[in-house]
């Protein structure tokens, strides 16, 4: 059969690939009962959010994959969870980033706290909205203030001719709001709250029999359900 000598020729790096397919750890002992757990996921998640924040081998323990639907798939990114109450996992950002016009489409997000030192991660799937425009003002005004610049010169997710541009729009609004003086919060930028309905904990084990403990919301509150690993 006569080959299509437009297709370029694709060399796979063996090597590598047997490499990748052997990486592999051993989990450990420490596993989950149903017992230990806190009947509230969210004080549950408090406790695990407390122990993260002392490893010493976790960088922003904070940090969570969030994930939207764009154009009909999924499309994920890392943020900063900011507050957690009630059932609200509350993190800010460029309202017209991709992710914002994601959530204005379909609010239906997930959350992924990926604590590997720990062998352990915590997945959330609810739906994102708006928070009250003066608590992400209140926010806004205890950040950094070249943070707070940074949000006005972020024309986040649209494209960028080069880095040059962005700095030099980093400058133009560090001058019109210099450092000391008030920086407004900017109108395109402010917070989500994610109303979780599942909240997930994995814990893993030996043998790749892992723990996966699933709390579910319903009208009558939580309830925890065991799944396989």
């Amino acid at each position: 059969e006569r080959q299509d000598e437009s297709r370029p020729k694709v060399t796979l790096d063996t090597s590598m690939n047997e490499e990748i397919s052997q990486m592999r750890r051993s989990y450990g002992e420490h596993g989950l009962s149903e017992e230990s757990l806190s009947a509230d996921p969210i004080e549950q998640f408090k406790l695990w959010l407390s122990e993260a924040t002392v490893n010493k081998y976790l960088v922003e323990p904070n940090a969570m994959v969030l994930s939207t639907i764009h154009d009909g798939g999924p499309i994920s990114r890392t943020v900063l969870l900011k507050d957690v109450s009630g059932r609200e996992f509350t993190f800010f950002t460029n309202y017209k980033s991709r992710k914002g016009e994601d959530i204005s489409r379909d609010p239906k997000v997930a959350l992924l706290f990926p604590w590997y030192p720990m062998e352990r991660q915590v997945i959330i799937t609810g739906s994102a909205m708006k928070i009250d425009e003066s608590e992400s003002a209140s926010y806004f005004e205890t950040r950094p203030w070249n943070s707070q610049i940074g949000a006005w010169a972020s024309d986040q997710s649209q494209p960028l001719d080069s880095r040059e541009s962005l700095e030099a729009r980093w400058k133009e609004f560090a001058l019109k709001f210099p450092e000391g003086t008030t920086v407004p919060k900017p109108p395109h930028w402010g917070g989500y709250s994610v109303t979780a309905d599942t909240i997930e904990f994995w814990q893993g084990r030996y043998s790749r029999l892992h723990d996966r403990i699933r709390y579910i919301h319903d009208l009558n509150g939580w309830k925890l359900q065991r799944i396989f690993p």
